[in-house]
This record gives C-alpha cells, sequence and structure tokens, in this order.
C-alpha cells in the first residue's frame, strides 16, 4: 500500500509540474504569438491582440503633410501642414501645427466668368496656425497581407488664426474690378486623426482638419454684412516621428 501510495504521489507531481510549465509558457506568450482556433476552421489562424506595442507617454512627435482643401466650390486648395506635440500622458497630448494654402481658380470659377461674364463670391485660405489639446483613447491593429500594422486614432480640439483673403467687397458691384483682400479670423480647430505606425519611430498619418469660424459674406452696398458660422475642411496625409 505505502508503494502504491508513493507511485500515485509522484505521478501526481510529474503531472503538477508538466501543468506548471504549460501555463508559464502561456503566460510568456509575445504579441508575436499566434494561436489556432482549430475548432472554428482548421485553415483559419488568429492573431490576438495582447499588450500595446507602441506607447505615447511622456514621448515627443512631429510631421508633415500635404493636404487638399475640400470647402470651395471654385478653387482647388492644395497645401502643407508642419506638426509638433507631446504626450504627457497616454491618451492626452498637446501639440500645435501650421499650414500654408495656394489656390487656383477651378472650372467652375472659369466656366461662370467666360459663359456668364461674371465672378462668385470667393474666400481662399492662406495660412493657418492653432495649438490644441489631442485625445487618443483608441489603438489597435489590422492584419492584411499577412501583416500587422498598428494604428492609433485620435481627436482635437484647438484654437487659432485663419488667414484668407476674399472678394466681399468688390463682387457686388460690376464697374469694380475684381480684388482680393486679406483677412484674418479667430478660428476653433476640430480634427480627427489615423497614425499608422510603420516602426518604433516613423509613422504615416491621416487626417482630418476643419476651422470653424465668424466671417462676413459678399458685401451688397446699401445693407448691412451679417456674419456667419463657416468652416473650411482639410484632408492631409503625412508622415511623422516620434522619440
Amino acid at each position: 500500500m505505502v508503494v502504491k501510495a508513493r507511485g500515485i504521489y509522484r505521478a501526481t507531481l510529474l503531472a503538477t509540474a508538466i501543468l506548471g510549465l504549460l501555463l508559464a509558457g502561456s503566460l510568456k506568450a509575445s504579441e508575436k504569438d499566434l494561436y489556432d482556433f482549430l475548432w472554428l476552421d482548421p485553415d483559419k489562424s488568429v492573431y490576438v491582440l495582447q499588450n500595446k506595442v507602441y506607447k505615447k507617454k511622456n514621448s515627443f512627435y512631429g510631421s508633415v503633410g500635404f493636404l487638399q482643401g475640400q470647402s470651395s466650390n471654385y478653387q482647388d486648395t492644395v497645401g502643407f501642414k508642419v506638426e509638433a506635440g507631446y504626450f504627457f500622458h497616454e491618451d492626452w497630448a498637446i501639440d500645435l501645427f501650421y499650414s500654408g494654402y495656394s489656390n487656383s481658380d477651378n472650372d467652375a470659377y472659369k466656366s461662370l466668368a467666360t459663359i456668364n461674364q461674371s465672378v462668385p463670391f470667393v474666400r481662399r485660405p492662406l495660412s493657418n496656425y492653432a495649438i490644441g489639446a489631442v485625445w487618443a483613447p483608441f489603438y489597435g491593429k489590422i492584419n492584411t497581407f499577412n501583416k500587422i500594422f498598428y494604428f492609433d486614432w485620435s481627436f482635437g480640439l484647438g484654437v487659432g488664426k485663419f488667414d484668407t483673403e476674399s472678394n466681399a467687397k468688390s463682387v457686388s458691384i460690376p464697374t469694380q474690378a475684381n480684388t482680393f483682400a486679406k483677412e484674418s479670423y479667430t478660428t476653433i480647430v476640430t480634427k480627427t486623426k489615423l497614425r499608422f505606425h510603420a516602426t518604433k519611430n516613423f509613422h504615416i498619418d491621416l487626417e482630418l482638419l476643419r476651422n470653424n469660424y465668424n466671417a462676413p459674406g459678399a458685401q451688397i452696398p446699401n445693407r448691412a454684412t451679417q456674419e456667419s458660422w463657416r468652416n473650411n475642411t482639410d484632408i492631409i496625409l503625412g508622415v511623422g516621428f516620434s522619440f
């Protein structure tokens, strides 16, 4: 009986040791581990998101991007945007940026001038600079063509200056040449951005940015000019770095 009890005791110790090794191996699983859910589909492999790979707390970042304006019916607007910021928390950052614009008359503007011998009211962006807060609560990864891309999704709110030029004073006077006068407005900036991490220090950004500002329309003689809330929207594709 003693021998049999010792055999059972040794078998129990061996089983416990094997179970402990298996559990230890699973606890040490890294981000690159691959789990096969064979009960779902023997041909499918599922990559499981475990730990956050690209952490942002206490990091500086910068980026430069190409922008395309989306707000004017009579202008083709392109430009650039440079940005710098600092994540003081994993989900919160403060940043500042500057945008420069280039404008040209599009086909709709040229058709009005050629066919109707008239020009529309146009407000063209010249430059934009702002400072604000960034909230980045979402992160994840996408498995595409057997390669994993990690990304962050953020939202921003800030205040800045939006410099423009418009033909508000001349467009409603047929006898006056069409001229553009410079303007400047305080703007509330809202934005959202997807940041795809190429490496630990480099990333690709896709951003939607909107300037919200209070400005007048075309000035009609002998009528009071009223201001209203307007917006200017840009789509930006950029590359950046963080350290």
